[in-house]
Protein backbone atom coordinates (compact mmCIF):
# COMPACT_ATOMS: atom_id res chain seq x y z
CA UNK A 1 0.00 0.00 0.00
CA UNK A 2 3.11 2.62 0.38
CA UNK A 3 3.23 4.50 -2.83
CA UNK A 4 6.78 5.00 -4.29
CA UNK A 5 6.08 7.88 -6.45
CA UNK A 6 9.73 9.59 -6.73
CA UNK A 7 8.24 12.77 -8.20
CA UNK A 8 6.14 13.16 -4.89
CA UNK A 9 9.90 13.03 -3.09
CA UNK A 10 11.79 14.83 -5.76
CA UNK A 11 9.41 18.02 -4.87
CA UNK A 12 9.16 17.85 -1.04
CA UNK A 13 13.34 17.24 -1.40
CA UNK A 14 13.51 20.45 -3.85
CA UNK A 15 11.40 22.52 -1.84
CA UNK A 16 13.18 22.05 1.40
CA UNK A 17 16.56 21.94 0.67
CA UNK A 18 16.33 25.37 -1.38
CA UNK A 19 17.89 28.17 0.48
CA UNK A 20 15.93 31.14 2.27
CA UNK A 21 16.38 33.92 0.13
CA UNK A 22 18.96 36.03 1.02
CA UNK A 23 17.66 39.40 0.96
CA UNK A 24 18.74 43.14 0.65
CA UNK A 25 21.85 43.48 3.29
CA UNK A 26 21.75 46.86 4.87
CA UNK A 27 23.90 46.11 7.70
CA UNK A 28 26.32 48.61 7.27
CA UNK A 29 23.91 51.56 7.02
CA UNK A 30 22.78 49.30 9.95
CA UNK A 31 26.32 50.19 11.61
CA UNK A 32 26.14 54.01 10.41
CA UNK A 33 22.98 54.74 11.44
CA UNK A 34 23.07 52.84 15.17
CA UNK A 35 26.62 54.98 15.57
CA UNK A 36 24.68 58.47 14.87
CA UNK A 37 22.24 57.45 17.20
CA UNK A 38 25.24 57.14 20.07
CA UNK A 39 26.29 60.17 19.19
CA UNK A 40 23.09 61.83 19.20
CA UNK A 41 22.45 60.08 22.55
CA UNK A 42 26.03 61.87 23.59
CA UNK A 43 25.46 64.80 22.21
CA UNK A 44 22.16 65.58 24.17
CA UNK A 45 23.45 64.29 27.48
CA UNK A 46 26.59 66.40 27.30
CA UNK A 47 24.94 69.62 26.41
CA UNK A 48 21.67 69.07 28.96
CA UNK A 49 24.67 68.20 31.33
CA UNK A 50 26.51 71.27 30.97
CA UNK A 51 23.88 73.95 30.57
CA UNK A 52 24.42 74.99 34.46
CA UNK A 53 24.01 78.51 35.22
CA UNK A 54 23.71 80.91 38.11
CA UNK A 55 21.22 84.43 38.23
CA UNK A 56 21.03 86.67 41.39
CA UNK A 57 17.27 86.86 41.85
CA UNK A 58 15.84 89.64 43.75
CA UNK A 59 13.61 88.60 46.54
CA UNK A 60 13.76 90.33 49.78
CA UNK A 61 17.29 90.73 48.91
CA UNK A 62 19.75 89.72 45.98
CA UNK A 63 20.18 85.64 45.96
CA UNK A 64 22.22 83.72 43.46
CA UNK A 65 19.62 80.93 42.35
CA UNK A 66 21.31 78.10 40.36
CA UNK A 67 19.58 76.25 37.31
CA UNK A 68 20.57 72.98 36.96
CA UNK A 69 19.23 69.76 35.02
CA UNK A 70 18.96 67.88 38.03
CA UNK A 71 16.34 70.41 40.19
CA UNK A 72 13.58 68.63 36.94
CA UNK A 73 12.93 65.51 37.77
CA UNK A 74 11.79 65.59 33.89
CA UNK A 75 15.73 66.10 32.89
CA UNK A 76 16.94 63.81 34.99
CA UNK A 77 14.59 61.19 33.54
CA UNK A 78 15.88 62.81 30.14
CA UNK A 79 19.64 62.21 30.72
CA UNK A 80 18.89 58.54 32.06
CA UNK A 81 16.67 57.74 29.59
CA UNK A 82 19.44 59.19 26.49
CA UNK A 83 22.53 57.59 29.25
CA UNK A 84 20.44 53.97 28.26
CA UNK A 85 20.30 54.93 24.66
CA UNK A 86 23.55 55.48 24.07
CA UNK A 87 24.93 52.54 25.63
CA UNK A 88 22.31 50.34 24.01
CA UNK A 89 23.33 51.83 20.75
CA UNK A 90 27.46 50.71 21.75
CA UNK A 91 26.04 47.69 22.36
CA UNK A 92 23.77 47.06 18.97
CA UNK A 93 26.83 48.18 17.16
CA UNK A 94 29.15 45.87 17.88
CA UNK A 95 26.70 43.05 17.62
CA UNK A 96 25.59 44.43 14.17
CA UNK A 97 29.24 44.72 13.37
CA UNK A 98 29.54 41.14 14.59
CA UNK A 99 26.60 39.32 13.00
CA UNK A 100 27.48 41.01 9.17
CA UNK A 101 30.07 38.11 8.66
CA UNK A 102 27.67 35.74 9.91
CA UNK A 103 24.70 35.90 7.31
CA UNK A 104 22.88 32.99 9.81
CA UNK A 105 22.42 35.04 12.30
CA UNK A 106 21.64 37.91 10.52
CA UNK A 107 17.51 37.61 10.22
CA UNK A 108 17.22 36.09 13.83
CA UNK A 109 19.41 39.37 14.84
CA UNK A 110 17.15 41.91 12.78
CA UNK A 111 14.12 40.90 14.42
CA UNK A 112 15.26 41.27 18.09
CA UNK A 113 16.79 44.76 16.55
CA UNK A 114 13.16 45.48 15.76
CA UNK A 115 11.79 44.66 18.93
CA UNK A 116 14.68 46.37 21.02
CA UNK A 117 14.67 49.48 18.52
CA UNK A 118 10.34 49.76 19.23
CA UNK A 119 11.38 50.13 23.02
CA UNK A 120 13.89 52.26 22.58
CA UNK A 121 12.09 54.28 20.26
CA UNK A 122 9.37 54.73 23.24
CA UNK A 123 12.04 55.38 26.00
CA UNK A 124 13.56 58.19 24.12
CA UNK A 125 10.06 59.66 22.84
CA UNK A 126 8.52 59.72 26.79
CA UNK A 127 11.99 61.06 27.55
CA UNK A 128 12.03 64.12 24.89
CA UNK A 129 7.99 64.90 25.17
CA UNK A 130 8.22 64.92 29.18
CA UNK A 131 11.25 67.05 28.82
CA UNK A 132 9.98 69.21 26.05
CA UNK A 133 6.97 69.94 28.67
CA UNK A 134 8.80 71.64 31.34
CA UNK A 135 10.54 73.15 29.11
CA UNK A 136 8.11 74.76 27.32
CA UNK A 137 6.60 75.92 30.94
CA UNK A 138 9.94 76.91 31.18
CA UNK A 139 9.53 79.63 27.98
CA UNK A 140 5.92 80.57 28.38
CA UNK A 141 5.11 79.97 31.81
CA UNK A 142 1.26 79.10 32.60
CA UNK A 143 -0.61 81.89 33.58
CA UNK A 144 -3.07 79.81 34.66
CA UNK A 145 -1.39 78.43 37.91
CA UNK A 146 0.32 80.90 40.33
CA UNK A 147 3.85 80.38 40.42
CA UNK A 148 4.53 78.95 36.91
CA UNK A 149 5.80 82.12 35.81
CA UNK A 150 8.56 81.81 32.33
CA UNK A 151 12.11 81.55 33.49
CA UNK A 152 13.79 81.72 30.02
CA UNK A 153 14.13 85.07 29.96
CA UNK A 154 16.51 84.62 33.04
CA UNK A 155 18.17 81.82 32.53
CA UNK A 156 18.67 82.21 28.53
CA UNK A 157 21.99 80.36 28.38
CA UNK A 158 20.37 77.17 30.50
CA UNK A 159 16.98 77.22 28.29
CA UNK A 160 19.49 77.25 25.63
CA UNK A 161 20.92 73.85 26.29
CA UNK A 162 17.51 72.72 27.07
CA UNK A 163 16.10 73.87 23.68
CA UNK A 164 19.27 72.30 22.06
CA UNK A 165 19.23 68.84 24.01
CA UNK A 166 15.39 68.11 23.47
CA UNK A 167 16.11 68.75 19.59
CA UNK A 168 18.88 66.47 19.22
CA UNK A 169 16.99 63.94 21.06
CA UNK A 170 14.01 64.40 18.65
CA UNK A 171 16.45 63.70 16.06
CA UNK A 172 17.48 60.85 17.61
CA UNK A 173 14.15 59.73 17.94
CA UNK A 174 13.63 59.69 13.97
CA UNK A 175 17.13 57.69 13.48
CA UNK A 176 15.34 54.77 15.56
CA UNK A 177 12.53 55.13 13.75
CA UNK A 178 14.88 54.59 10.06
CA UNK A 179 16.68 51.80 11.90
CA UNK A 180 13.30 49.58 12.44
CA UNK A 181 12.05 50.70 9.06
CA UNK A 182 15.45 49.49 7.70
CA UNK A 183 15.36 46.14 10.10
CA UNK A 184 11.80 45.44 9.04
CA UNK A 185 12.43 45.63 5.35
CA UNK A 186 15.41 43.58 5.75
CA UNK A 187 13.19 41.30 6.97
CA UNK A 188 10.96 41.68 4.96
CA UNK A 189 13.44 41.27 1.38
CA UNK A 190 14.03 37.57 2.80
CA UNK A 191 10.63 36.14 2.85
CA UNK A 192 10.41 34.00 -0.14
CA UNK A 193 7.56 35.18 -2.28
Amino acid sequence: MASTDKHGDTEYRTSSSTPAPAGVDYFKFDVILRFVLFAASLVAVVVIVTGNQTEVILVPQPVPWPAKFRYTPAFVYFVAALSVTGLYSIITTLASLFASNKPALKTKLLLYFILWDALILGIIASATGTAGGVAYLGLKGNSHVVGWNKICHVYDKFCRHVGASIAVALFGSIVTVLLIWLSAYSIHSRVPK
